[in-house]
């Protein structure tokens, strides 16, 4: 019942804010900076650091906006927000875009009021166990404590999970990854459940990562990307091109080295549109010619941020895997810059 009552209250929101805030682009413009919502902390996706600066894969995709608006991928102020809170603070207004392990949803995109505008990790839900506990698949946990955010598709997806196979578990309700983390290293419960790729995160910020597991079920789809509000389509287009602007420069090999060079002009006339050096898409979002050059130059393209931040070099330690693009056979692709 308090679900139904929370999503009532965000879906008026919504509609609300499909109104009131169409003109977006003008309100980031005369503020003089991004307000981008990230997670209040999840290591390799969006954390700060002890001066309070903000790093990771998602935060990426937030300073690649701010560069595509004003050319400074500093000018964004990062506001953390938790499973909870995340919606209210994009429909109330508070933030301009969400860049968080986000899940597109039917009733997010639909009932709450919202665009995804594109999904920058392609991710799946997971389970996270002591080694010592001795169990090897998620269906080993009949009776289990399991920790899980509140707010979140995890909780359905785990309900339904347990359900389908017969097993029952008592939920340890948490709001933040931190809490989560703290609890789970307590013995508050058995097992840690949210998107396989957050569990990787948590578990590299142990002292003894090898005293955990992720356990081999994949129990959901989670496809994770960036939102903004109903109503305001020419910012909506703004993000959504940000993103693609990362994902195309990978696949049509620009990087942060080389594209001071490559904007000088290619002889791949889709790059040059990419970079502004050929027609006016920079126009027609209402930004500087060198728009997705800007977007592209503030953290490297799709791939250079997915490697720095979370991938297999790291302590993340992610695979490409279907975040691979689809010319290596992942999912990754973005419509064509023409």
């Amino acid at each position: 019942m308090k679900k139904s009552v929370f999503l009532g209250a965000l879906t008026v929101a919504g509609i609300a804010a499909g109104g009131v805030f169409a003109g977006t682009l003008d309100d980031v413009k005369a503020r003089g900076k991004l307000n981008c919502g990230v997670t209040t902390g999840v290591a390799g996706f969006a954390v700060p650091d002890a001066n309070g600066e903000w790093d990771g894969f998602d935060v990426g995709v937030c300073r690649a906006v701010a560069a595509a608006v004003f050319g400074d991928p500093t000018a964004v102020e990062f506001v953390p927000t938790t499973g909870k809170t995340r919606f209210t603070a994009l429909a109330s207004g508070e933030i301009d875009m969400l860049a968080r392990n986000t899940t597109w949803t039917f009733s997010r995109d639909v009932d709450l009021k919202f665009d995804f505008v594109g999904v920058n990790y392609y991710d799946g839900q997971g389970f996270m166990v002591p080694t010592a506990l001795g169990v090897t698949s998620a269906k080993e946990l009949d009776g289990a404590t399991v920790c899980i955010q509140t707010g979140t598709t995890t909780e359905l997806n785990l309900a339904d999970f347990f359900r389908a196979n017969g097993i029952s578990y008592e939920p340890v309700p948490i709001e933040t990854n931190a809490e989560g983390q703290q609890q789970y290293l307590a013995g508050a419960c058995d097992t840690y459940t949210t998107d396989a790729s957050g569990l990787a995160a948590t578990r590299a910020t142990f002292e003894s990562p090898d005293d955990h597991v992720l356990l081999p079920e994949i129990i959901s789809k989670e496809p994770l990307g960036p939102l903004v509000r109903h109503g305001d389509n020419e910012w909506g287009d703004i993000v959504r091109w940000s993103l693609n602007a990362l994902i195309s420069a990978e696949e049509l090999g620009v990087t942060s080295a080389n594209i001071g060079e490559m904007s000088a002009g290619t002889n791949n006339p889709e790059i040059n549109r990419l970079l502004g050096t050929e027609g006016n898409l920079g126009e027609m979002l209402g930004l500087s010619a060198d728009w997705a050059k800007n977007a592209i130059a503030a953290g490297g393209n799709y791939a250079e941020l997915f490697e720095r931040n979370i991938g297999e070099n790291t302590p993340i330690g992610l695979s490409r895997g279907l975040n691979a693009q689809w010319t290596d056979g992942g999912l990754l692709y973005s419509p064509p810059f023409r």
